[in-house]
């Protein structure tokens, strides 16, 4: 009897573990890709590729939710209070590690309540004038901000948002001194500049193209560190003179803080494949964005550097905070 019953419960205890292994395995059914921002902008754009991409390679079935307001505050609030199995996920812009510095009482703690998946993509700001702006280049530019102190002024889409920041940025580099003219959004802010009625602006380049290509604006520099692949032939502002100069803007995925649980491990190694696919890239290359390369822990270290050196921008340029 002995004999007999060992094999049987050796059988038993492996079946167990097996369905053990099974259940840790287990993935949602439906994933919820939620935009804290309105429909039709890059950020939402970009969450459509990367849910569609996801229900292809894990077999689910997605979905994308605008949440918009408070810069973005409401609808991360609503994945940070979510169930970390994988089922509701936020795909968001840089102001995601600038709200920090820029709010008094966030409903969450932007680096203890979620877990980053993957650096989704990249997007270079770009400085752009009007048209008939005097100065050709951002020598000219400067030399003529510094030869009448408060003169010039640059729009944004908001207080605090990275296109702002970068302006600000730009300010202390250049050692220059400039008005901040904030709009309710990029459109306006744009529209504002080819009509004229503000001189400087710094946009993402899915906006800027389309008035660069129409010749209704210039394009004086590009913010990141290369140049800018949809605009090979317009100089960085660190080639231009303003050495060290970056401030792209980047959107990334997250889930609420899970533990590197089974469930955020699988979509790390998800997105580690899908970013590194072709189609990805030529997909992202009709917003003119580059997939990113930064996923699980390089991310989250990423985060971190993002996040001290956008309040350090904050502080100096005195941003009031909400």
């Amino acid at each position: 009897m002995k004999t007999t019953f060992r094999p049987i419960l050796s059988v038993v205890m492996l079946l167990t573990s097996l369905a053990g292994a099974a259940a840790d395995e287990k993935f949602p059914s439906s994933i919820k890709v939620v935009v804290p921002f309105p429909a039709g902008g890059t950020t939402d754009i970009l969450a459509r590729f990367v849910a569609q991409y996801l229900g292809d390679k894990l077999g689910v079935t997605t979905v994308v939710e605008n949440k918009p307001g408070a810069s973005g505050t409401i609808g991360s609030e609503m994945v940070a209070r979510s169930p970390a199995d994988g089922t509701v996920l936020l795909l968001t812009a840089t102001h995601h590690v600038i709200n920090p510095s820029l709010r008094r009482n966030l409903p969450y703690d932007t680096q203890k309540d979620f877990s980053p998946i993957a650096l989704v993509a990249t997007a270079p700001n770009a400085l752009v004038v009007t048209k008939d702006f005097p100065a050709k280049n951002v020598a000219e530019l400067i030399a003529m901000a510094k030869k009448e102190p408060g003169r010039l002024s640059f729009g944004s889409a908001g207080v605090g948002g990275a296109n702002h920041l970068s302006g600000e940025l730009f300010k202390e580099m250049a050692g220059i001194d400039i008005a901040h003219i904030p709009y309710k959004g990029a459109a306006p802010a744009m529209n504002d500049l080819i009509g004229g009625h503000i001189p400087i602006m710094f946009d993402t380049l899915p906006t800027v193209i389309p008035a660069a290509e129409a010749g209704t604006i210039r394009v004086l520099a590009i913010t990141s560190l290369t140049r800018a692949t949809s605009l090979p032939d317009v100089p960085t502002l660190d080639e231009s003179g303003v050495h060290g100069f970056e401030a792209s803007a980047w959107f990334g995925l997250y889930m609420p803080k899970a533990d590197a649980n089974s469930a955020y491990n699988r979509l790390v190694a998800a997105m580690v494949e899908i970013l590194a696919s072709q189609a990805t890239r030529e997909k992202f290359a009709t917003q003119g964005v580059e997939p990113g390369k930064l996923t699980g822990p390089a991310f989250t270290a990423f985060i971190d550097l993002e996040m001290k050196k956008w309040n350090g921008v904050v502080r100096r340029a005195n941003v009031p905070q909400e």
